[in-house]
């Protein structure tokens, strides 16, 4: 049952722009700024925000000798006022395609391994069904995407969930793990050789993932629980074309799934070294906000997923 108080409030103080004040000073820290972006005047945006802290009772915004800072009140509204104005974006958007039939936009956010594999082949069927949805699709690490989620700026994300704060927002749909092989060059020095040790990996120039990652802190912590530090000579990168590139003709080494890179190693440009890290990630899914509901593109868009993961990984 909602609280009476809450419902209040929303119907009673809330106001669209203010909204868009507590997105826009969450953005550039500056009452100036945010007035200019929400095309408000600095005295009309003082006291929208005035209005507010008044209604709640709480100080949203510490003001300082140069611009605002949010308290912890004031990043809870910043990030529910964004959620909020993606909500209504998406129903303008549903509204349209409604109109028209089935087309709009879908943002799909996806880590590594399944936007090489998984997400490619959803989008053919999705456009195979529905050719006029626009299908925008974002790589990064599961934590930046599933902020990005929780935000309305993504409609699906297909990754992991990390933050058990965040747990209770969104819903996750199993897909598959990633046992992850030792990755190299053809021509790679190491790969004729018919076993290696950890400490000789731990002399080669890695590729390594993002610092905060999940595999890169397995990778460290794989190399410091055998007495040995982690390799010094990295490069980071996610784009699996500028890995695929470093890793032919050089003595670079990454630690990926075969899936991932499966066409290179049919290829013959890439090779699996015979090491077995023993890395095997956690499963990654389909992941979306909890009572949100998609719009007919977006909804589209989750089906095709749905489809093709059950056909390329049957559980």
């Amino acid at each position: 049952m909602p609280d009476i108080h809450s419902d209040r409030f929303v119907r009673s103080h809330l106001k669209m722009r203010q909204l868009v004040l507590l997105v826009e000073l969450g953005r550039h820290g500056s009452i100036l700024h945010a007035a200019q972006a929400a095309n408000l005047t600095q005295p009309a945006a003082s006291k929208l925000l005035a209005e507010l802290e008044y209604a709640l009772n709480v100080q949203l915004f510490e003001r300082l000798p140069r611009g605002v800072q949010p308290t912890w009140y004031g990043e809870v509204m910043i990030r529910r006022a964004g959620a909020a104005l993606a909500e209504m974006d998406a129903a303008h958007q549903e509204v349209m395609e409604l109109l028209a039939g089935l087309a709009g936009t879908v943002a799909v956010g996806a880590v590594l391994t399944p936007s090489a594999s998984l997400l490619p082949d959803a989008i053919k069927l999705l456009k195979s069904r529905h050719e006029r949805v626009k299908v925008s699709v974002t790589v990064d690490t599961s934590k930046i995407l599933t902020e990005r989620l929780r935000a309305g700026e993504l409609d699906l994300v297909i990754g992991r969930v990390l933050d058990s704060d965040a747990a209770a927002e969104l819903h996750f749909e199993p897909v598959t793990d990633e046992p992850h092989s030792l990755i190299a060059g053809a021509g790679h020095p190491l790969a004729g050789r018919a076993t290696l040790t950890l400490e000789e990996l731990a002399g080669e120039p890695w590729i390594m993932p993002p610092a905060g990652s999940i595999l890169r802190d397995r990778l460290t912590a794989l190399f410091l629980s055998h007495g040995l530090e982690p390799p010094c000579e990295t490069v980071e990168s996610l784009a699996l074309p500028v890995i695929a590139n470093l890793l032919i003709g050089s003595r670079m080494i990454v630690a990926l799934p075969e899936e991932l890179v499966r066409p290179y190693l049919d290829m013959g440009l890439l090779t699996v070294l015979p090491h077995d890290l023993g890395l095997r990630m956690d499963l990654y899914g389909i992941v979306t906000r909890r009572q949100h509901r998609l719009a007919p593109g977006a909804e589209a868009m989750l089906a095709a997923l749905r489809e093709v993961a059950a056909l390329r990984y049957p559980r």
